[in-house]
């Protein structure tokens, strides 16, 4: 069977700065909080750091040139806050505006649409020593970090994301520990949590206050919670983890409030919210990113892992491709949404380069065919999906992994930078070129 997409359907791949740029203390920029956790001993699983990555911030234009190799029609990015505001606020660097100048005039050469995500996850280090994002001058900080790359890049990019995954910033930085800035403090991070909507809502009134025709949304990463039988206990459930573990950033800005189960959960550590924060969080907006990898199967009991029969990728995350459409239904039928695109969705799994040279990713391949079908039919049961961005184009720092997992549809072979297309990558410039994907 031949899945077709609509005409204009968006289709792209993603990355984000720390995990490819690399130049970390070049041309002016300033230092990360990831810059700071990864040269801390014992915080990455291998010992790396992001210093090099990919090295895009000098290879751009090459990988730009694989970008049209293999056909695409968008490239999602996120800019360093601290290449181009070195301490977070006050002195701007031009070298680092200068880069991303360079890069969105190549990506529109090329007929590559920008899709610009102004946060993903690397806070100017001075802004950290001041309280990061508990302390709530960080919101405002960003509004005007935003506003900057508005004047700067408006004119020729359409489409900016505030946040990508904030649940990751908050929770993952500062109630587990185990990304940057590596904090342990459950008040900390709820405040944090609710700082960074604040902040997604100041950015937005700013972004649409300096040039109104530019579209705004914001990515949320979203895991399925699946009941395992229809059996009632099952699904009160799933639908209770849900509730506990989806919610918390869909309710603000969907409905304009926190869900109860939140309220439930965070108990004593609830945030302080000042007068007039909901309704700025719930702004109107113009798109939803939805980062989907896998889903949570549930029972009276607690989550089925490992879930029999099932596959797993190199992140220990179960593949089940029907759990994205389910996904997909559910929020349209809870919420008002925008149009929604797929920011990410892929998997690492450790392909190696074959004695003719290529890599022959198979399991890749079929996960993304299996993931683009399930997306076109929920985009026939009435979900307004208007474009799909597989992550990753390039291997790269996978955050706490290090260079231990591989998301790419480009392999990078860390050493010599060689970028080798691997075959899931030839066989998605295929679907792209034919719009459509068979079964």
């Amino acid at each position: 069977m031949n899945y077709k997409f609509p005409h204009q359907f968006l289709w792209g791949a993603g990355t984000a700065s720390y995990q490819i740029e690399g130049a970390w203390n070049e041309d002016g920029k300033g230092e990360s909080i990831w810059d700071r956790f990864s040269h801390t001993p014992g915080k990455i699983e291998d010992n790396s750091t992001g210093d090099v990555a990919c090295d895009h911030y000098h290879r751009y234009q090459d990988d730009i040139v694989l970008m049209r190799q293999i056909g695409l029609k968008a490239y999602r990015f996120s800019v360093s806050w601290p290449r181009v505001i070195p301490y977070g606020r006050g002195i701007i660097n031009p070298r680092g505006l200068d880069f991303y100048d360079r890069l969105v005039d190549a990506l529109c050469a090329a007929n590559i649409e920008p899709f610009l995500t102004l946060y993903h996850w690397d806070l100017p280090q001075a802004l950290q020593d001041e309280g990061g994002w508990e302390n709530r001058d960080t919101c405002h900080a960003f509004a005007d970090y935003a506003v900057l790359l508005v004047k700067r890049l408006g004119d020729r990019v359409k489409y900016w994301a505030t946040f990508n995954e904030p649940s990751v910033a908050a929770l993952d930085g500062n109630l587990v520990g185990e990304h940057a800035p590596g904090i342990q403090d459950a008040r900390v991070a709820f405040q944090a949590a609710h700082h960074l909507m604040v902040a997604h809502g100041l950015a937005t009134q700013a972004i649409r206050a300096a040039n109104p025709a530019l579209e705004v949304g914001i990515v949320l990463n979203l895991w399925g919670a699946e009941a395992a039988s229809e059996d009632p206990a099952d699904v009160a459930a799933a639908n209770a983890a849900w509730e506990r573990s989806e919610t918390h950033f869909l309710d603000p800005i969907f409905r304009g409030h926190y869900p109860v189960s939140v309220y439930e959960l965070v108990g004593d550590n609830f945030p302080k919210i000042h007068d007039g924060d909901l309704a700025l969080i719930a702004q109107q907006l113009d798109f939803l990113g939805v980062n989907f990898y896998s889903r949570n199967l549930i029972t009276a009991n607690g989550n089925i892992d490992p879930v029999p029969g099932s596959e797993y990728t190199e992140m220990g995350w179960e593949v089940c491709a029907p759990a994205l459409r389910n996904l997909l239904n559910r929020i349209n039928k809870d919420y008002r949404l925008p149009p929604i695109y797929i920011t990410e969705n892929g998997a690492a799994f450790n392909d190696e380069v074959s004695a003719d040279g290529k890599v022959h990713d198979e399991r890749r391949l079929d996960y993304l065919k299996d993931h683009f079908i399930q997306t076109r039919l929920a985009m026939q049961d009435g979900v307004d999906v208007r474009g799909y961005f597989v992550w990753s184009l390039l291997d790269n720092f996978e955050w706490g992994h290090g260079y231990t997992k591989r998301f790419g549809i480009v392999r990078v072979d860390y050493e010599t930078q060689k970028r080798t297309i691997k075959d899931s990558g030839e066989w998605y410039a295929e679907v792209i070129r034919q719009n459509a994907v068979a079964e």
